[in-house]
């Protein structure tokens, strides 16, 4: 399981034009899951989320947890986080897990996500999402379990 982590003032995502989801300060988190990924993965990462010190404290260093900031976060289902690189031209995606295994295990993160006290929104599985961040800092983290 890949997550990369956003740290915005805002963002907002969109499907066919309408807003799906949208916060102000906390976490934008792309996740990728992998054939190999379970929901102890999904809870560790989730957890791991949360509790990260990444944001700024009185003395500018990063102290503050999502949870100290109270933010919010938005989880978007992002297959291409697996992409293989190495050979040719065009990505390729066959490390990533199918949607029956996939969709599941990221409404398991964001659902433990919410379980922690964060207000958390999804993106719609499987949709073409337009996502509009506000990267604060920039502040961008990968995580992988």
């Amino acid at each position: 399981m890949r997550a990369l982590i956003q740290r915005v003032r805002s963002a907002k995502v969109s499907v066919n034009d309408q807003t799906v989801a949208a916060i102000q300060q906390g976490l934008v988190i792309l996740l990728g899951i992998g054939q190999e990924d379970s929901e102890e993965k999904a809870l560790f990462l989730a957890e791991k989320t949360t509790q990260m010190r990444i944001f700024e404290d009185a003395d500018g260093k990063f102290n503050l947890s999502l949870m100290d900031v109270k933010g919010e976060a938005i989880v978007v289902s992002q297959f291409t986080l697996y992409a293989d690189t190495r050979k040719g031209r065009r990505p390729s995606f066959t490390d990533a897990a199918s949607p029956e295994i996939a969709a599941p295990l990221v409404e398991a993160f964001a659902r433990a996500l919410k379980a922690q006290g964060v207000p958390t929104q999804s993106g719609v599985f499987g949709a073409h999402m337009l996502v509009e961040i506000q990267n604060d800092g920039p502040v961008t983290i990968w995580l992988e379990k």
